[in-house]
């Protein structure tokens, strides 16, 4: 059984609105989820964040403390990630409808409100609590949910 992938996931908040992807190519899914991806090996989670947060959005940050932990899994798929997410601020850039994502993975870019939130999917469960909390969170094996038509 492989180790467990580690992604890291940046809360940005403006105007108390939570920034949101959705990293499903071609509309495949209607999740979503804080941007970040898996980390690449010797180098840092605010390092990797910020490349991440850079591709997906075009936004610069700047990465602080942790405010999440969540664990996701599906048995069936031999998958396990374990997500750490990190309070950031942006420090340059504004969303552009034509920023496109070098790796072609996020479709869109959008924040919400927190009332927002509860008409759409996203993951983790948590969320919100830890986007708009003080205290860091710890969510384990929630269980990891398909694209549409998957």
């Amino acid at each position: 059984m492989p180790s467990p992938r580690i992604a890291a996931r940046a809360l940005i908040l403006r105007d108390d609105k939570l920034l949101l992807v959705n990293a499903y190519p071609a509309g495949q899914s209607d999740l979503w989820c804080a941007p970040g991806g898996g980390v690449e090996k010797h180098t840092s989670l605010p390092d990797n964040l910020i490349r991440e947060v850079r591709e997906e959005t075009g936004l610069t940050i700047l990465v602080g403390a942790p405010a999440l932990i969540n664990e996701f899994h599906d048995p069936d798929l031999n998958f396990h990630q374990i997500d750490i997410y990190f309070r950031c601020d942006i420090t340059s850039g504004e969303l552009s409808s034509d920023w496109c994502d070098p790796e072609g993975i996020v479709s869109e870019r959008c924040f919400f409100s927190r009332t927002e939130m509860a008409h759409i999917a996203f993951k983790p469960d948590s969320l919100p609590d830890a986007a708009w909390g003080d205290t860091l969170l710890y969510d384990p094996l929630e269980r990891l949910i398909k694209p549409t038509g998957a």
